[in-house]
């Protein structure tokens, strides 16, 4: 794929999934009854999470003693659980409640400001992992390398807060 059209494909799904995002906290479910209880996909999501964490970890290790076939195949899965957890989690969001943080405190700013990073961040890093796992792919190595030295602590931080986020949020889900 050329750069430009790579760019502007970028460009479009990094733009177009926090519009979905975002869209999502505006509309109302639809009162959808399903013979499935939603209540288990954000645990769901939390060991996606959890487990894209412990992925990143292990391919920068594979990557630091150079077992590149294996730091490949770790960051691509991670890349698809990641996807898989997108998709996980725009399906909660169209179809459940919206679930209030109740923690009072202390715990309230720390869970707002874990949340309000986070979000940032994981609509940050959203071009950053397409940028960093296409020129990987490419064999760009150069410019893999440039780029995955921030998005590795970045998508890192992301997937370890949403576990967080989850974990503080976990109590009030109904």
């Amino acid at each position: 794929m050329k750069d430009r059209s790579l760019n502007i494909f970028v460009a479009i799904v990094s733009i177009a999934i926090p519009l979905v995002v975002i869209a999502l906290f505006y509309l109302k479910p639809p009162q959808v009854h399903l013979n499935f209880d939603l209540k288990i996909i954000p645990a769901f999501n939390a060991s996606i999470n959890f487990t894209v964490s412990v992925l990143l970890v292990t391919g920068y290790i594979f990557m630091k003693k150079k077992m590149i076939p294996f730091h490949k195949y770790t960051m691509i899965t991670a890349f698809i659980l990641s996807a898989l957890f997108l998709i996980s989690y725009v399906v909660y969001h169209a179809l459940a409640q919206e679930t209030k943080f109740g923690g009072e405190g202390w715990i309230r700013p720390v869970y707002f400001t874990i949340l309000i990073s986070h979000i940032i961040l994981a609509a940050a890093i959203v071009p950053m992992i397409l940028f960093t796992l296409t020129r990987g792919l490419q064999s760009r190595f150069d410019k893999h390398r440039r780029i995955a030295k921030w998005t590795f602590p970045l998508w890192l931080y992301v997937s370890v807060t949403g576990v967080i986020v989850y974990l503080l949020l976990a109590p009030y889900y109904s």
